[in-house]
């Protein structure tokens, strides 16, 4: 499609999306380049945008997004709005178990991670808040994929399963056995799935009506794991947070979290 056939919100949208964690600061020829637009056009929807403060230029010449996007991403009730109820409980694991714990949701086909607490000598992670990846991937995405509709998982499990480590499953059938492990025992474990030496332990956050809204979890050096240990205290991270957004467990239901 051509610059003049894309509508003006496509074009600004198209700005916006040319910055990602890869390319965080960006000139204007960048922008033109990546957004798919003229130098002219470029130029014209940039200025709009950083005299709105979606935008701002450093010393350099360099774009950055600006605050003012920051603002209105705190509005979001799964982004900011959700990290600041889920805090509490997050720190109580982080203080549990001095490890990676982490906060996501699901959008579209990936996970993206919303809070990260950082351990001073856990394992590193691939993971920064805002960072996406694909659900299969990591246990708070499996967490999520284990609880989303039945045609959503035959969708997901029928697509392109990208791989990162050799112990990546990539195998749809044992996705699928995967995710009907997630939901009988409430906990999700991945190792070894993005990186070779680290494992994810993640359970499910559920909102007032009982939806799964949100995964939490906690990344640990893969030799050194204690999985039986690591899983309660995951599921009451989980549990002490579903709570918090309204959540009430049905004291008849055999199911977990």
């Amino acid at each position: 499609m051509t610059t003049a056939a894309r509508s003006a919100p496509d074009r600004l949208l198209a700005v916006l999306a040319a910055f990602d964690h890869g390319h965080p600061a960006l000139s204007l020829t960048d922008i033109g380049r990546r957004a798919g637009l003229t130098l002219t056009t470029a130029h014209r929807l940039v200025g709009a945008l950083t005299a709105w403060g979606a935008l701002e230029r450093d010393a350099d010449g360099f774009y950055h997004v600006g605050l003012r996007l920051w603002e209105l991403a705190a509005l979001a009730p799964r982004g900011l709005a959700l990290r600041q109820i889920a805090l509490p409980c997050l720190e109580d694991l982080y203080e549990a178990t001095h490890e990676n714990v982490q906060l996501a949701v699901r959008d579209g086909s990936d996970v993206v991670y919303i809070e990260w607490l950082s351990g001073r000598s856990a394992v590193g992670v691939h993971i920064r808040v805002g960072a996406r990846w694909p659900l299969h991937a990591t246990g708070v995405g499996l967490a999520l994929l284990a609880h989303e509709t039945p045609h959503f998982q035959q969708e997901y499990c029928a697509g392109r399963l990208a791989s990162f480590t050799p112990y990546t499953v990539t195998d749809p059938a044992r996705l699928r056995r995967s995710l009907a492990e997630v939901r009988r025992t409430g906990a999700a474990v991945s190792s070894r799935q993005v990186t070779d030496d680290a494992l994810s332990v993640a359970a499910p956050v559920r909102g007032a009506a009982g939806q799964v809204v949100a995964a939490v979890s906690v990344v640990v050096p893969e030799a050194d794991a204690q999985v039986p240990v690591l899983v309660p205290a995951v599921r009451l991270a989980a549990r002490g947070i579903s709570r918090a957004l309204g959540w009430q467990p049905d004291p008849t239901a055999a199911r977990p979290l």
